[in-house]
């Protein structure tokens, strides 16, 4: 089974000294855990300076067929860059998601088939329903759920067509799966958050979920390719 982690982090974290801070940890990281690929995003990037955080991004990820790169966008305030999923951080980043400068900033990527991806904690199910609204077409992966807003990403799943849900932060039993009754394999995204949040644990859910091989393997990295268009 090919296993894609939709949400990895490269570089140094302000609070912790971790292996993956090297491109070579990382990968390290990603073979011990049999996850072939990985979207990255450097933390520079979201902890401090975004736009030079994305240039030592794909500097370091540059040659690497298994790093696909994130950047961290901020409306008026970064360049577009040639990838296939960018991430927004509005309250990280003090932006307004439903600002004039936002909304022309999600046209554009809407325009050019490009995905966001944005934490749950850095915006309101309100706001998000909003902006799936707005631009129908943008396909949204919705990072750091949480199992206990279960029943909030269930309507989101049911009222926004092109939103998709992050599984790493789904750890409680059962939980992937009630999600999975509600929005299909095809809007779950396997995903870690790795190394601000745990990796063992979410891989060691994939492979021991209460879903069919075809289910399993659309979570691993079959949804993400669908949200990647």
């Amino acid at each position: 089974m090919i296993v894609t982690d939709a949400h990895r982090l490269l570089g140094p974290l302000p609070f912790d000294d971790v292996p993956s801070a090297t491109v070579e940890g990382l990968l390290a990281e990603l073979d011990r855990l049999d996850v072939r690929t990985a979207c990255v995003t450097q933390t520079y990037s979201l902890f401090a300076d975004p736009a030079g955080g994305n240039d030592a991004l794909f500097a370091a990820v540059r040659g690497h067929e298994r790093l696909h790169p994130v950047p961290v966008v901020i409306p008026d305030g970064t360049p577009m860059y040639p990838v296939r999923m960018v991430r927004l951080c509005p309250q990280r980043h003090r932006f307004d998601l439903a600002g004039p400068a936002a909304s022309r900033c999600l046209k554009a990527l809407a325009r050019q088939g490009l995905a966001v991806a944005i934490d749950l904690e850095e915006t309101t199910p309100a706001a998000l329903r909003a902006v799936t609204a707005a631009h129908p077409t943008l396909a949204v992966l919705l990072l750091n759920p949480g199992f206990r807003r279960l029943r909030e990403l269930a309507e989101l799943l049911t009222t926004a067509p092109r939103l998709f849900v992050e599984t790493g932060t789904l750890n409680t039993q059962g939980g992937v799966e009630w999600l999975h009754a509600h929005g299909g394999a095809g809007r779950l995204v396997f995903g870690t958050g790795a190394p601000v949040l745990d990796d063992c644990g979410p891989r060691f859910q994939l492979d021991h979920l209460d879903l069919s091989p075809s289910a399993v393997a659309r979570i691993a990295s079959g949804a993400l390719e669908e949200l990647l268009g």
